[in-house]
């Protein structure tokens, strides 16, 4: 079975973990391996943006929880993966820095059609806060338990332990999920293997159009 979700999404409710969604994104620097598996953290209060050309991933499961970060609580919507590739990669976040003002810092890998190879991320999941992208999902369940969740890496057992997850609670699954045209806004994002091909990293004094990636 297809389900084919095209347009955008905004995260204004907790309640829209409930429309099929997913979304791609890289940490900045180095991937925490073992934060995928076992870390429930305190996010930075920054979101950051991520565009991508085409994410495939395979083993997909979403569902509700929440992070504290440095400006308080955040509702997402938690999207899984056993594994993915994810062609055009780019990740920007932009930081206030004193004297200098905004400076944005912006990460870049995995353009295919530059002949790099597309990242390749491992029990990866992203705390979610805004989607849009068309979508592709094979073989998808929806209205699952979280905690019943057999495709894709299911809930972190740090998060469900300290509360911010419900194993009650409303999840969906697929084999598999193809995005494309891909832009989202991000709270964090974890994975045990993360592999960026023709990694560029650059800052640029602003922000906005041309210099954020989007």
């Amino acid at each position: 079975m297809e389900s084919q979700v095209r347009g955008g999404t905004r995260w204004k409710r907790f309640a829209v973990v409930m429309v099929p969604s997913v979304a791609a994104t890289a940490a900045i620097g180095v991937a925490l391996a073992q934060g995928a598996l076992a870390a429930s953290f305190s996010v930075s209060g920054q979101q950051f943006k991520v565009t991508a050309k085409e994410l495939t991933g395979h083993g997909f499961s979403q569902y509700g929880a929440y992070n504290d970060g440095a400006s308080g609580r955040n509702a997402v919507a938690v999207s899984a993966f056993t594994s993915a590739e994810i062609d055009k990669l780019c990740q920007s976040v932009v930081t206030k820095v004193p004297l200098l003002g905004s400076i944005t810092l912006r990460l870049e890998a995995g353009d295919t059609s530059k002949k790099q190879e597309a990242v390749y991320a491992e029990q990866l999941y992203i705390d979610v806060a805004d989607l849009q992208a068309d979508a592709t999902f094979r073989n998808i369940d929806i209205g699952v338990a979280a905690g019943s969740i057999d495709k894709g890496p299911g809930q972190k057992k740090a998060e469900v332990d300290s509360g911010r997850a419900n194993p009650g609670g409303f999840a969906q699954q697929a084999d598999e999920a193809v995005l494309t045209d891909v832009k989202q806004t991000a709270w964090a994002t974890t994975a045990g293997t993360f592999k960026l091909s023709g990694l560029h990293m650059s800052l640029k004094k602003g922000d906005g159009e041309g210099i954020e990636c989007y």
